[in-house]
């Protein structure tokens, strides 16, 4: 499915790459180390949506979570919101999923430095390949803080069958041109880092 995906949505990826790289100069992705199924890192892969140094720039916003988000945030590049809005910034994790590193529907993957503090209840989220959208996504996403997504995805990881993974789909397609989301400070990941 994801391998039929990316030859349909091929002209679209195309044009969102040669946008990016005509609004925002070069650096059309942004790769990231992300935890796979077991906590084995792989290299995500999304279409950039932020400056180059976002995460060194948090720092200088007076950010306590470099990987949060604040109003307004001027990080975020002029093409980037539209990107994000659509979810279109996550159409290259598609060539993530015909690799084996993730699959079309599962908990999404965190970044490395907040994995390193999972708890061994927030750790089952790993027992299956991550996802590009998934049961969290669909039931709140950005807008619900982390402690409400390790339920969710634990629900997703007792729960999972080939019928609700459709409905997830579904559901995700239904919902891709979103509102922008209220900022949440991810409190849980700031506290765990300290």
């Amino acid at each position: 499915m994801a391998f039929s995906a990316l030859l349909v949505l091929l002209p679209l990826i195309i044009f969102v790459g040669v946008w990016i790289r005509v609004s925002d100069g070069r650096g059309v992705l942004f790769v990231q180390e992300r935890a796979g199924r077991g906590g084995v890192p792989f290299r995500m892969l999304k279409f950039r949506s932020m400056v180059h140094d976002s995460v060194a720039m948090s720092s200088s916003l007076g950010m306590a979570d470099p990987y949060g988000l604040i109003e307004n945030d001027p990080r975020i590049t002029r093409c980037g919101r539209f990107l994000r809005r659509t979810s279109l910034d996550e159409l290259p994790q598609l060539w993530n999923v015909v690799r084996g590193d993730m699959l079309l529907v599962g908990p999404r993957p965190d970044v490395l430095p907040q994995v390193a503090h999972y708890s061994p209840l927030d750790a089952r989220r790993l027992e299956v390949k991550p996802g590009i959208t998934g049961w969290a996504q669909v039931n709140g996403r950005d807008d619900i803080d982390w402690p409400q997504r390790f339920i969710l995805d634990r629900w997703y990881v007792d729960n999972r069958t080939p019928a609700l993974d459709m409905r997830i789909l579904w559901r995700t397609f239904t919902s891709l041109n979103r509102g922008e989301p209220p900022v949440h400070v991810d409190h849980l990941n700031i506290d765990r880092a300290a």
